[in-house]
């Protein structure tokens, strides 16, 4: 009944989404789950948050798709403290401006925040803000730098949710990249594209790209495939 209920909230949300005004489901139902339901005083800070400045790719869309790969873990390997990533997840680039280097540790102060302005009794405010300020060493961690714990695999997997995209289907990874140019169309196109090659360089050069071996088993070769493409000229760097 959860399961169906909620097929039927998103079809609705699809329904009733324009190009200028997307709407989404958020939150959790049926017996048995720890998540927290968002309020809506809440998700409107949360929502207004996304939605400035105006982005091509760090909107809440990819929220929503960090989230699919999160429900994924759920069923399957699981997650140790699933509230504190799943609101990590929600509020990891609610603040973005291209090119700032403070976008995670203000995302965290946003989640910090609220949390405290709306707590969840089974939320460590502190463990969401640890997890939202790892991404911006996306491409620097490694699989060791986090303990053989369910804390430590909790991160690992947090982390590749976010990175997924990187393993999608060539058609998505391309819209996705074009996407990120976008963000960034204020950088001289010849600075975004070295560093975009320099980015794409290091992931390759990394003994794994993707930290947990859940998201490494699934996506790694298709990860590799689609930077590969990218870095060849097949694929052209966007921008």
């Amino acid at each position: 009944l959860a399961q169906a209920g909620a097929a039927i909230a998103v079809e609705s949300a699809r329904d009733w989404s324009t190009s200028d005004h997307q709407r989404y489901v958020l939150g959790s139902v049926g017996p048995g789950t720890k998540l927290p339901t968002l309020g809506h005083a809440t998700f409107a800070a949360l929502r207004d948050a996304y939605a400035t400045p105006a982005r091509a790719y760090h909107h809440f869309g990819h929220v929503r798709e960090t989230l699919a790969h999160y429900r994924e873990v759920a069923g399957g390997a699981g997650w140790s403290s699933p509230v504190d990533v799943w609101l990590a997840l929600l509020y990891h680039d609610a603040v973005y401006v291209p090119g700032r280097k403070d976008n995670e540790v203000r995302s965290a102060e946003l989640a910090q925040a609220h949390l405290r302005r709306w707590p969840s009794a089974d939320a460590d405010a502190r463990r969401v803000a640890e997890l939202i300020v790892l991404t911006a060493r996306h491409g620097a961690l490694r699989a060791g730098d986090f303990p053989s714990t369910p804390e430590g695999e909790d991160t690992r997997r947090f982390l590749d949710c976010d990175m997924a995209i990187l393993g999608a289907e060539p058609e998505a990874f391309a819209a996705y990249d074009r996407a990120i140019a976008e963000e960034y169309r204020a950088v001289p196109r010849w600075l975004y594209r070295r560093k975009r090659r320099a980015f794409f360089r290091m992931l390759l050069d990394s003994d794994r790209i993707f930290l947990s071996d859940v998201f490494r088993d699934r996506l790694e070769a298709q990860a590799r495939r689609n930077l590969e493409t990218a870095l060849a000229g097949g694929g052209k760097i966007a921008g």
